[in-house]
């Protein structure tokens, strides 16, 4: 395999690449991860199975995308390619160091107000994307549609229901629950703003004091789902959202609508990991139902 991607990597390059150093990182993933040097030039790999190519360069699309559309720092995507056995993206390293606590208090304040921009941006006036991604490994829907609540309740609450129904595990009837969500987002009016769509602290860094983002999801949506999936696995710091507060405050009602955003990823990882998020998943949707009943 190393072989393959050397000579592929030196071919975009326009000059030889010799792997001297290979490091494996450790993840969560069921993807591999190196760090790969020639002693000069270091570059980030992800290593996936042959099947998961259109995975990774939809990864790499919406890299570009943010890199467009947005101030923060995002490693480039050199190379997506195959193996005869994998697929892979070769990417920018980006040295993602400790600080000092100032230098985290302003990176993270900057990283609050590059979030913010971002999501002021409403040139587009659709939900969904180009193009159907992927959050994590599972396949994520991105049809255009004119409406929010349309949108989120039926392709990103009832897909994953139907997925983990595909499975054997049912928590509701779907098409109730699913004109639920609708009903609960249907006055709530706003206008689409580009999403990091997998927003948590195991995608973000700092590269310098520069925040970086990276492994993103990306589509057209309310702003509010990239907060809410901030504080999935344990919030961001006060400094974050005090920053993205000042440039862009969020709506009356976030608080309502934060359960119902991160039961997608509650949900998607249940499809992904099943164990603990199955149960997590039935007490979510319990509370949901029993909000907006």
């Amino acid at each position: 395999m190393w072989n393959t991607l050397t000579q592929l990597l030196s071919d975009t390059l326009n000059s030889p690449f010799t792997l001297a150093h290979k490091q494996q990182l450790t993840n969560s993933s069921a993807d591999h991860l190196f760090k790969i040097s020639d002693g000069q030039q270091q570059f980030f790999v992800k290593v996936a199975p042959l099947a998961s190519l259109e995975r990774l360069e939809c990864e790499a699309a919406d890299l570009e995308l943010l890199t467009k559309e947005s101030m923060f720092m995002v490693p480039d995507c050199l190379l997506t390619g195959t193996t005869l056995e994998y697929s892979f993206n070769v990417l920018e390293w980006l040295d993602l160091a400790p600080h000092t606590d100032q230098a985290k208090a302003l990176g993270w304040r900057h990283m609050g107000e590059y979030l913010a921009q971002l999501h002021e941006k409403h040139e587009q006036g659709m939900f969904g994307n180009e193009r159907d991604n992927f959050i994590g490994i599972t396949a994520q829907p991105n049809c255009w549609h004119k409406k929010w609540d349309v949108f989120f309740s039926e392709d990103r609450i009832g897909w994953q229901l139907q997925l983990l129904a595909e499975k054997g595990f049912y928590f509701c009837d779907i098409d109730e629950f699913v004109s639920q969500i609708k009903d609960a987002l249907h006055h709530h009016h706003i206008r689409p703003s580009l999403l990091h769509g997998d927003f948590w602290r195991g995608n973000v860094g700092f590269h310098g004091g520069v925040p970086c983002v990276y492994d993103p999801a990306c589509y057209y949506g309310d702003r509010e789902v990239d907060i809410a999936m901030s504080r999935f696995f344990g919030a961001f710091p006060d400094t974050f959202y005090d920053a993205y507060q000042s440039v862009y405050p969020l709506s009356e009602g976030y608080e309502q609508r934060e359960r119902i955003y991160n039961l997608y990823h509650v949900l998607n990882h249940a499809n992904i990991f099943a164990g603990h998020y199955l149960t997590q998943a039935k007490e979510t949707i319990d509370k949901v139902i029993e909000e907006y009943d």
